[in-house]
């Protein structure tokens, strides 16, 4: 995929809107969740923190809660939106512990990990 987001779309194939600004989310650090071949992680999941996500990843390795300053990292907490990697956010799903999404800005990338019925059933509402 192009890192030009006048390309990216949703999972509904129409144009991808911005995930957050604050804190600003995105492998691009633009707000958006989108993908190119650099990132590994594939962060395309737009999603809403909660506090049993939070603690899950963190057991896992992946610690969101704690500030990086350098990195300009708030660190996040319950509440905050942020792009997760597609394959963080399914083993989440597997545990029964997957954070809501706001489908319209998660990438249509996300489709090729799982199915529509899937992330529909995780929708912001």
């Amino acid at each position: 995929m192009s890192s030009q987001n006048s390309t990216s779309k949703n999972i509904f194939g129409q144009p991808l809107i911005p995930c957050c600004y604050e804190p600003v989310t995105g492998f691009f650090r633009d707000g958006l969740c989108r993908t190119d071949e650099m990132d590994r992680g594939t962060h395309v999941v737009c999603a809403v923190m909660t506090e049993e996500f939070l603690e899950y990843t963190k057991h896992c390795g992946n610690d969101l809660c704690t500030p990086i300053p350098q990195y300009n990292f708030p660190g996040l907490k319950a509440g905050d939106k942020w792009c997760l990697c597609i394959s963080r956010w399914l083993e989440a799903e597997k545990e029964g512990k997957a954070p809501l999404i706001f489908l319209e800005a998660t990438d249509e990338s996300a489709l090729d990990y799982t199915s529509m019925d899937t992330l529909l059933k995780y929708a912001l509402k």
